[in-house]
C-alpha cells in the first residue's frame, strides 16, 4: 500500500471509518512486527480524524506501558485499574468518557484532553494485551460511531496478537 491515505471528502466519521479499515488492513498485511503496525495505525487514525492524541498502551508485567502513539508526550506507565486506560483494562470493556475531569481517578497526561475513548484488544488466550487510547481536545467528542469504528480496528489488531 502507498504511504498515503485516501479519505472520502466528508466529515462523516462513519464514512471515514468504512474507508479507513480496508486501508489499514492493506497497510498491515504481510508486516509481522506488531509495533510497526501499531505505529502506522495510530498515525492513520490521527491523520484521518484529527484527534488530539492516539496511542497504545501494552500490557507488560503488572502495568500498561506506553507504546506507539501520535500526539504530545504522554504518561509512560499506568497501573491496572488506574485512570481510563487502567479501568478499560480491568473491566475488559470499551470506555467512553465525555468529560475527563468528571472521571474519578482520571490521569491527566495533558490538560488539553477533554474527552476520551479507550478500547481493549484481546490476545489468543482471551487476555487483554493492549488498549487503544484516543483523546480529543473537545468535550463529548466520542459516540457509538467511534466505538463501532474503533472496535473494527481492534479486531484487525487482535489478528496480529
Amino acid at each position: 500500500m502507498a504511504e498515503t491515505l485516501l479519505l472520502p471528502p466528508t466529515t462523516s466519521r462513519q464514512e471515514i471509518y468504512v474507508s479507513l479499515l480496508p486501508q489499514l488492513e492493506a497497510l498491515t498485511s504481510g508486516e509481522p512486527d506488531l509495533i510497526a503496525n501499531l505505529a502506522n495505525i495510530s498515525a492513520a487514525l490521527k491523520e484521518s480524524f484529527g484527534f488530539f492524541w492516539v496511542g497504545f498502551y501494552l500490557k507488560k508485567g503488572q502495568e500498561l506501558v506506553l507504546g506507539p502513539f501520535q500526539g504530545p508526550i504522554a504518561c509512560t506507565r499506568i497501573a491496572f485499574g488506574q485512570g481510563v486506560c487502567g479501568h478499560c483494562y480491568r473491566t475488559r470493556a470499551v470506555v467512553i468518557v465525555p468529560d475527563v475531569d468528571a472521571f474519578p481517578g482520571h490521569i491527566a497526561c495533558s490538560s488539553a484532553s477533554k474527552s476520551e475513548i479507550v478500547l481493549p484488544a484481546f490476545d489468543k488466550n482471551g487476555e487483554v494485551a493492549l488498549v487503544l487510547d484516543v483523546d480529543s481536545d473537545r468535550p463529548d467528542d466520542f459516540d457509538e460511531t467511534d466505538r463501532d469504528g474503533l472496535l473494527s480496528v481492534m479486531r484487525l489488531i487482535e489478528r496480529m496478537l
